[in-house]
């Protein structure tokens, strides 16, 4: 299509009807329960910085942001959405097919998935992949077979760990910290395990992606800060979500090592800790300059003052791109360059 006439049909489905545009004077951001407590801090800061009107940041979850970025351009649709994954190319297909095809990927920094307790009233534990996959997944290898998963306390495992029952709180299907557990921890376990030893990827894929529902596990939806509460009021349990969520806790809750490395800003940056990942977000092109601020609030997000060692997200967790790599970020994503999927 004529890139002309493409860009009159943008602009004409944006700001169809006056109405619509007035009730979209604020920039619309979803997705990530992980990375909406940055966003939600480059907002206070460009607020305060701008004195413009906030944006609304919801938490969605990255699976639900995508949905909703994805679903279209126009002021009823995000212009952002965060995630703590990269987009599926099942995604990266749905926005095509909405007209969504001018995207701009932001990889701001790392995470660590980390596995915290209550401080009080609790040792130090350090659990192995395989000993995670074996508390929480729905089959495990039992007698000579592969099935429904027995265990019920963690001595049950290993001994030397606490003689409780397993519990633990995480996130939902459709939570990128789910994909990113499952693929980073739970399939890493179970290839470990001598029964799975001359399994392919496609059998680690369909057999060991399932979290248990039998109790053990508790699915507590996106709200990270709900689970950060339940664990404070039972120190049995334990919780999974963003180092972030983590390190603003550090005064009631203390992390769980895996494979004997506790999260931390260096063990993620260096990837010693073995449960690390990319945050994202993803950005509507052809809604800059048509919904006030969005550039500028773009601009804020890839300040130094956000995204560099020691900048305020750096302060909540977020551990930064090396210089040459947040130089490149910065250059990218401030010019709206289109994302090249993978």
């Amino acid at each position: 299509m004529n890139k002309i006439i493409q860009f009159g049909l943008v602009t004409l489905i944006l700001l169809a009807g006056s109405v619509a545009v007035s009730a979209r004077d604020k920039i619309l951001i979803v997705g990530s329960s992980t990375v909406f407590p940055y966003t939600q801090s480059v907002a206070e800061q460009f607020v305060n910085l701008y004195g413009v009107d906030a944006p609304t940041v919801e938490s969605t979850g990255s699976g639900g942001g995508m949905k909703l970025f994805c679903a279209g351009i126009g002021v009823a649709h995000p212009d952002i959405t965060g995630s703590s994954r990269a987009m599926k190319s099942s995604e990266y297909e749905l926005c095509q097919s909405n007209g969504v095809t001018n995207i701009t990927e932001a990889l701001i920094g790392f995470d660590g998935l980390s596995i915290a307790i209550a401080r009080e009233g609790n040792p130090d534990i350090d659990l192995t992949l395989e000993e995670i996959y074996l508390a929480l997944a729905a089959e495990v290898p039992v007698n000579d077979g592969w099935g429904p998963n027995p265990h019920t306390k963690w001595s049950e495992i290993n001994p030397s760990l606490p003689d409780r029952d397993i519990l633990a709180y995480g996130p939902p299907p459709t939570s990128g910290t789910r994909d990113a557990f499952v693929e980073l921890a739970m399939h890493v376990g179970c290839k470990k395990l001598d029964y799975v030893a001359d399994k392919d990827g496609d059998w680690v894929d369909e057999n060991c992606s399932r979290m248990r529902q039998d109790g053990p596990f508790v699915e507590a939806g996106e709200n990270d800060n709900l689970i950060v509460q339940r664990l404070i009021a039972d120190p049995t349990a334990m919780g999974i979500f963003g180092y972030s969520f983590l390190f603003e806790n550090l005064d009631t809750l203390k992390p769980v090592s895996v494979n004997g490395v506790a999260p931390d800003g260096t063990t993620i940056g260096d990837k010693s800790y073995p449960i690390s990942r990319p945050l994202f977000f993803y950005t509507k092109n052809d809604h800059r300059g048509v919904i006030p601020n969005l550039q500028e609030f773009i601009e804020e997000y890839m300040s130094e003052e956000a995204l560099a060692p020691g900048g305020y997200l750096s302060e909540r967790g977020l551990v930064s791109l090396n210089d040459q790599q947040r130089m490149t970020l910065q250059n990218d994503v401030i010019s709206g360059k289109m994302m090249d999927p993978k």
